[in-house]
């Protein structure tokens, strides 16, 4: 009798929990596991960086208060060479700490004391890719004036140069891209690009809006392309 090949396992998903409170980092591990990921620890920012060029992770879930190199600095690095998601955990309830970290490239952030479960709920739900995937095959390119969007080559540029955004920011982006005119309350945005199951504050949309029209040069007395519809949410498309 033949014997069948074996099916090959699919390899597991990385991840890289960075925090020198080892206690914590060691349970946050435990609960990735668990849900099927292969998990590396750092305990300070050179070993995080070092890591995550060699692990190439999925996900970073990285603490803001590090040795060595302060998560900020940790982020900022791996951006340079890694979209993989980052979710920032941060003791200051400060705003400015979390508009620094998203600032540079983080996708969410938690403050401790936090739940692990909600941790991991909010890694799954940041793993799940954009909603609007058949969007994207109808209206591979958007054109707002100098902006030019490739939805389906997640690319921006603004009077032909290149506008780096980060994956989050892409999609917030595109999901208003794709539907001009339509306005995006918050709960709308974090539907289309985080999912109806995400748990956090909803503001976050505005920070990720903040960054987005920095780089495209929109100011809030001039906007030219993300707009804010008061005391509804935000648009593209021509100002009424």
């Amino acid at each position: 009798m033949a014997v069948s090949d074996p099916v090959p396992q699919a390899a597991p998903r990385r991840a890289l929990v960075v925090d020198d409170e080892q206690p914590l980092a060691m349970v946050v591990a435990g609960y990735l596991e668990r849900e099927g990921f292969e998990v590396a620890l750092a305990s300070d920012g050179p070993s995080a960086v070092q890591l995550a060029r060699e692990q190439n992770p999925a996900v970073v879930v990285l603490d803001l208060g590090l040795p060595g190199l302060d998560g900020v600095e940790v982020c900022r690095s791996i951006r340079t060479f890694s979209d993989c998601y980052i979710l920032m955990l941060t003791a200051r309830v400060d705003e400015v700490d979390m508009l620094i970290g998203l600032s540079v490239g983080a996708d969410d952030y938690m403050t401790k004391p936090f739940s692990p479960r909600e941790l991991v709920a909010r890694i799954a739900v940041m793993m799940r890719r954009p909603r609007a995937a058949a969007a994207e095959e109808s209206a591979p390119l958007v054109s707002f004036g100098a902006l030019a969007i490739d939805v389906r080559g997640r690319e921006v540029s603004l009077e032909g140069r290149p506008v780096p955004l980060t994956r989050i920011e892409f999609d917030v982006l595109a999901a208003l891209a794709l539907n001009p005119g339509q306005v995006f309350t918050r709960q709308a945005l974090i539907n289309a690009v985080w999912g109806g199951q995400w748990i956090g504050d909803e503001h976050l949309v505005d920070v990720h809006v903040l960054h987005i029209r920095q780089k495209l040069g929109d100011t809030a007395t001039e906007q030219k392309y993300v707009r804010t519809v008061r005391g509804v949410g935000y648009r593209m498309g021509p100002g009424r």
